[in-house]
Order: structure tokens, then sequence, then C-alpha cells
């Protein structure tokens, strides 16, 4: 492909999220100007790439500021979905892609590049259908637009890749609904993104959806029984059966993997009819390389060694949870008159500051939180039983953090390294709340510092903080010590 005399401008929306996330870096060594639209600009500070591309803030549904973000872009990545089960979000869904066509029109963009899903051409998902929608609503509006569908993406951090990744490791033999015999055509998330960056040069007339999967088809009893393989894993029994509906298939996979349910509902419905490409148009404009598309085996083992690495550079916990909370951490002007509760605990050690700090950036994950490991169990389990993320997404990296990233049933709201780790709580709860902790010096002593905050919404609120004020005793009560002792041991050897 040729290159062009000056470099198209690209505006990214979703770049918090999974696919998002990783098209801006590749943008960028590909010599294209970036520029990426954030509800929530804060959330992105943290990112290798942040210098080097420009911030606009926007809301999705408010046109006004959707055309200030487009202004001077040639090419629009929407990468804005939802996978929230209930109507609302379908809803959602047509609102944000007709306010953002509206936009694009209005800002002069000459290509908007969107990516979809492979719909089955019988019985689609109502999550495929929202899809397919979307895809009408940017085609019709008038501005030159590529369409890429997908069906599984592979990659270290994708949704659909951590399903099969915990469903396969968890479960040696498995009663398996139907739709694990239902044809799929995986891609690896590398092509994705090569197919991404391709369309920010399709000619002028290229206005249409195109097909995009790796080389396999298979069906995703097969997909489990190639992941065992290429992890090492003895081959795993699975026993399809007729009775596990969609909504119990969802329950079953937010029971054994990090997948909350009613994310996992969507994704289980769409795999229910068979979602192969019909055509391979896109490689008549972004040829295939040389050596081919990656196949589905190679892709698990690239995720794989991406894990093992600690180098996974999102994950699909890194998009904002659907209907969690983004209120900052409450500040007097902002909050005078309003009811907080605070449970405030410190605690002085005679540890280097650093010592402290690898504790408290650690937490979560494998670490735990440092007191009574079944009460967070059982709290995660309920917050499970609610429909919310419960406690098992777990952490992207088990020693870093960045701002966004979503921890266990938390997403850190601010970091300040050394000093500083905020964490705002996305669990069901009848308010919001916040987890601070702290570390400084004083008077030659290392001061660590821990402050759980709650904002009560309605009488609900209230009960529920005095309801569980006997528990704090036992729970907050019991980090400081821990932590302290934690930071007292010497830091673990490297390799």
């Amino acid at each position: 492909m040729s290159q062009p005399e000056r470099a198209a401008r690209c505006l990214v929306t979703g770049a918090t999220g999974y696919v998002g996330g990783r098209l801006v870096p590749e943008l960028l060594a590909a010599g294209y100007g970036v520029r990426c639209m954030a509800r929530s600009p804060g959330r992105l500070r943290d990112r290798t790439w942040h210098g080097d591309v420009e911030i606009a803030k926007a809301d999705a549904m408010d046109r006004g500021q959707t055309v200030r973000a487009l202004e001077g872009t040639d090419v629009a990545y929407y990468l804005i979905h939802t996978m929230g089960s209930a109507r609302a979000f379908v809803e959602w869904d047509r609102k944000a892609a007709a306010v953002f066509v509206a936009a694009a029109r209005e800002a002069g963009v000459r290509r908007v590049v969107y990516l979809g899903g492979l719909t089955p051409p019988e019985r689609p998902s109502p999550h495929m259908r929202s899809r397919a929608e979307v895809e009408r609503i940017l085609l019709g509006s008038g501005v030159p637009t590529t369409v890429l569908r997908a069906a599984v993406i592979i990659g270290s951090g994708s949704l659909s890749f951590e399903m099969l990744r915990h469903l396969t490791e968890r479960l040696p033999v498995m009663i398996t609904p139907r739709w694990v015999r239902s044809l799929t055509q995986p891609i690896a998330i590398r092509d994705v993104l090569r197919y991404l960056v391709g369309c920010a040069e399709l000619p002028e007339d290229v206005h249409r959806g195109f097909d995009i999967g790796g080389p396999d088809v298979l069906t995703y009893a097969e997909m489990m029984r190639g992941y065992a393989a290429v992890a090492g894993l003895p081959r795993r029994v699975i026993l399809p059966v007729s009775l596990l509906t969609p909504r119990l298939s969802s329950y079953w996979v937010g029971l054994v993997t990090p997948v909350p349910a009613r994310v996992a509902r969507p994704l289980v419905e769409s795999l229910r009819g068979e979602a192969v490409c019909r055509e391979h148009d896109i490689a008549g404009y972004v040829p295939d390389p040389p050596e081919g598309l990656i196949r589905f085996t190679q892709a698990v083992d690239l995720a794989l060694r991406r894990i093992k690495e600690a180098d996974v550079v999102t994950r699909w916990s890194c998009a904002s949870t659907p209907g969690a909370p983004s209120d900052p951490l409450p500040t007097d002007p902002d909050w005078a008159g309003g009811s907080l509760y605070v449970d405030e605990r410190s605690r002085t050690l005679d540890v280097p500051p650093e010592r402290l700090w690898r504790v408290i950036e650690g937490i979560g994950g494998e670490n735990g939180w440092y007191s009574l490991p079944v009460a967070w169990r059982v709290r995660g389990l309920l917050d499970r039983l609610m429909g919310g993320v419960g406690l098992r997404r777990g952490r992207r990296d088990p020693q870093r953090l960045r701002v966004g990233d979503a921890l266990d049933f938390w997403r850190v709201e601010e970091i300040v390294p050394g000093s500083l780790l905020r964490l705002r709580a996305e669990m069901r709860l009848p308010g919001l709340a916040w987890l601070e902790l702290t570390c400084r010096r004083e008077r030659g002593r290392t001061v660590y510092g821990q402050r759980a905050i709650f904002h009560p919404r309605g009488l609900l609120g209230h009960l529920y903080w005095w309801a569980i004020t006997p528990l704090h005793g036992l729970i907050f009560g019991r980090m400081p010590r821990n932590i302290a002792r934690a930071a007292a041991l010497p830091p673990p050897r490297p390799g």
C-alpha cells in the first residue's frame, strides 16, 4: 500500500478498552497522528503512549462534545459497545451510534471504521442483532465506512480468551451446552489490529463490511481441546447436553470464570449460531502477510506467553463495567452537607517506604487482601449472586497497577507511585465506596495509612453501613497489621 502524502489523523474511541488500548500504539507505530476520545481521560494517564497522543474529553452520547473531538481528524475508529443483557444497553448502543455518525458528518471525517461481530445467519442473539444494527446505522450515515466483522478474538486478556482459558483449565470434565458444537472462526488479536490499521488508507469508494477470521474453523469444544493441548493440560472430556439454556450457561460461566454472568450471557448467546466468514475480500485491500494468518493454536501460544511474562497490555476488564459508578472521591466543596462514613486506620513500620509500597501496589489478585480471605470470598460471591463483577477479575499485572485497571471488584481511580493508591468499588452497593491506601515518611519512620469511605444512597445505604460496621474491625482492622508483616519480609529474589 502506497504511503500517503500526509499521514492521516485518527480518532480512537474506546481507548480504555481491550481493542482500543492496543490499537493506539499500532497506529502510532504506523506513523499516524492519534487522538483518543474518552469520557474519563484520567484513565489513560498511565498508558505508555499517553504523551504521544491528543486526548479529547467527550461523552459518546453528547453530540457537541463528540463533534469537537472529531474536528480535524480523517479516520474515526468506533470501538464502543456494551456487553450487558438488558434492553437499555441495546438502546444505548443505537443512540450512541446515531450521535457518532451525525457528529462525523458535521466534523467532515472522511472514514469511519467499526469493529463489529460475525452475525449467525439464523437466530442471532440480541447482542449480535444490536451489533448488526449499529453496522446499519454507520453504513447508512453517508460517511465512507468500513465494518470489520469478527467472531472470537484470541489474545492475552480478551474476554473470549479469558472465558476459554478458565473453563478449560478449571474443568477437566465438562458437561456442556449445545453451543460448544457450533462452528466459529477465531481470529488472533494481532490480525485484528493489522486489519484495523490497514483500514486507515482504504480508497474513498470502499463503503462496506468485511468478514475477518483466522485460517481455522472450529467448534468451541475443539477450541477447548486445542487450548488444553497448547497449555500442556490432559485431554479434556466434554459431554454436551441439551438442557443448559444461555441463561443457565451464563451462570455456569460466571461461577467458573472471572467473567460475570451478565457479561457472559450475551457472549454465550452469540456462540449458539454459526459464526464463520462468508468472504475474505479484505485481503484485496489489506493483504495477508506472507506467512499467512495466525492459526488458532499459535494465537493461544502467543497469549499464554504474554500472560506468563506478565506482559498483558490490556484486558477485557479494562473497559468500564456497565452500570458501575464513575464518581470521583468526594471532596469537601463538592460534597458539602452529604453523608460520608469513614473508617480510618494507620500503622507505623520500621521498614523503608519502598518495601511498604511494594505490598500496597501488589494487593489483590493472587496476593489477596491481607485479612480474612474467607470473608472477602463470601463478599465476592454475594456480589456475583446480585449480578455484580465479583472478586475474581484479578489483576492485569501481578506487580504494577495503573489508573483504570480493574482489581478484583475495585477499579484503580488514582495512583501516585510510592505514596497513594485509591480504589473505587464496582461491587453492587447501596451507595459509593472507596478504599485508599497510603505510604508516607514521618519522623524517620514509615507510616501506612488506610481509609474506607462510603457515601450512602437513601435509607438502605445508611442501614447497610451500620449493618457491616461490626465486620470492619475484623476486615479493615486486620489489614494494617498483616500488610506491615508482609512489608517486613525480604523482597522476593528476581527469577
